[in-house]
């Protein structure tokens, strides 16, 4: 920080995971100009793990950005300057009243372990001192809490008008609270559109620009280049190929980067077997229809994924060796008397995995919400980084692109992972006749310094034989 007639804070890139070194800086909400308010958000970025919006801890208004769009940053430079005002006082002085102290001891009392900065989410802790908040902006920071906020405002109080203030085009600042509201997929469909969410009507609940918003303000127009930052040269892109080019380069970073690296990690650390079983599984699937027809499961989402997830953890009770880690630093096997269940999903950023945190305490409803939350949240982009730690075992599910199995690499960290093929119709010896049966094939992988051939064969049987005679479900629990 420096200070002549304004002082002038720097807000540095946080550590928005769980350790993570870098991220890359995927949109600027604002402009140099444009003034800013403690708790607005002013960039998007994009870790190993997934992308996070970030609001500045302060008031004032923008100096300067420091990197452009598109530039990975590490953990802790200088990504934005802000004038604060205030004639040369100290940044790091609060700028609080006595009679505020209480809401100043309640932030620091917030739990010290990182949290992802989504919009509803708090900041995670940095090294810049944050002033103590006014009395009309406790409200939204009383929110923080409630990741599930449809898409709360970031500044004091939602823009009372209907549309959202013009872009900064000829020098007026757009405020916190003018700045246009929509959930991180939907910004991230605006800026794969061009479409500036400033020139967007929006039409949700609350003033909230919804997908159809952006699709109605690309539709009439080409779609516009975003305007890049100034003051910073643009990170290498992966440029558009020549009707003749035989070869596309494209960056590796970001999740993907993240992905490659822990796989291959993964593959030459842990010594891999995989097994494989063909069973048939028609009673299972019979079952899954007769509970989506169940009036006690209404509104539950029940599919052959939500069997295979139940299955494995039933065989994890009985067979509680396969669920442990191993600890190359201290020459110790850790076994884990809980399951995270860990679910493969293929996002537009790349492969992630999420768990379910100590799925085998669940009910089969229970399960079956987590489960449709998990994907549903993945899908959409929204899935936290806290959400991908301290998986136990994983699911794979392959069947959904129609493919019967394959060999799985183990998640960084994990003993085991069931890789559920799909499930297709086949003649099958079904009480000494051959008929036409829905059969699929599993393949489990396993790190073989953790599980040897006898206890790796027994988990994938007892799998294979809960999804042949489902009733087991009920004997063997």
């Amino acid at each position: 920080m420096t200070e002549s007639a304004q002082a002038v804070r720097e807000f540095k890139m946080p550590d928005v995971g769980e350790g993570l070194t870098e991220a890359e800086i995927l949109k600027w909400y604002v402009q140099p100009g444009d003034t800013v308010t403690d708790g607005q958000v002013v960039c998007e970025v994009e870790t190993a793990k997934a992308a996070v919006e970030l609001p500045i801890p302060f008031d004032g208004t923008v100096r300067e950005l420091r990197f452009a769009e598109g530039t990975t940053v590490d953990v802790g430079q200088v990504i934005i300057s802000v004038a604060t005002g205030g004639g040369g006082a100290p940044a790091s002085e609060p700028e609080a009243a006595p009679a505020e102290a209480p809401a100043a001891e309640a932030e620091s009392a917030e739990p010290q372990g990182r949290q992802p900065v989504l919009v509803g989410y708090g900041v995670s802790e940095s090294s810049t001192k944050r002033r103590a908040r006014r009395p009309a902006e406790q409200a939204p920071a009383a929110q923080a809490p409630a990741p599930e906020a449809p898409a709360p405002a970031p500044a004091p109080a939602p823009a009372p008008a209907p549309a959202p203030a013009a872009p900064v085009a000829n020098g007026t600042p757009v405020s916190g609270a003018d700045r246009p509201l929509a959930k991180p997929p939907v910004r991230k469909l605006a800026k794969d559109l061009g479409v500036d969410l400033a020139t967007v009507v929006p039409t949700g609940e609350g003033g909230v620009v919804t997908r159809e918003d952006v699709h109605a303000a690309a539709a009439p127009q080409a779609p516009a280049e975003p305007a890049p930052a100034p003051q910073a040269a643009p990170a290498p892109q992966a440029a558009a190929p020549a009707p003749d080019a035989r070869e596309t380069r494209i960056p590796v970073k970001g999740v993907r980067k993240a992905t490659a690296q822990a796989m291959v990690g993964s593959a030459f650390t842990a010594p891999h077997v995989t097994e494989f079983v063909t069973v048939d599984v028609t009673r299972t699937m019979k079952l899954v229809e007769k509970m989506k027809a169940d009036k006690d499961l209404a509104g539950v989402r029940v599919n052959p994924l939500l069997m295979v997830a139940r299955a494995l953890l039933v065989a994890i009770r009985r067979n509680p060796d396969v669920n442990a880690a191993w600890d190359e630093a201290n020459q110790e096997i850790v076994r884990k008397h809980y399951v995270n269940l860990g679910i493969a999903a293929a996002t537009p950023r790349g492969l992630i995995v999420p768990n379910i945190k100590d799925a085998q305490a669940k009910t089969l409803p229970e399960l079956a919400s987590a489960l449709g939350e998990l994907v549903s949240t993945a899908r959409e982009g929204r899935t936290s980084p806290a959400d991908m730690q301290g998986g136990t075992v994983t699911i794979t599910n392959v069947g959904v692109f129609g493919v019967d199995t394959g060999t799985p690499i183990l998640n960084p960290g994990e003993s085991a992972i069931l890789a559920f093929g799909a499930v297709k119709w086949q003649p099958w010896v079904h009480k000494g006749k051959v008929k036409p049966r829905q059969v699929t094939t599993l393949a489990l992988s396993f790190d073989h310094r953790l599980v040897d051939g006898e206890l790796g064969s027994r988990v994938l049987a007892d799998v294979a034989a809960v999804l042949e005679h489902p009733k087991r479900l009920l004997t063997w629990t």
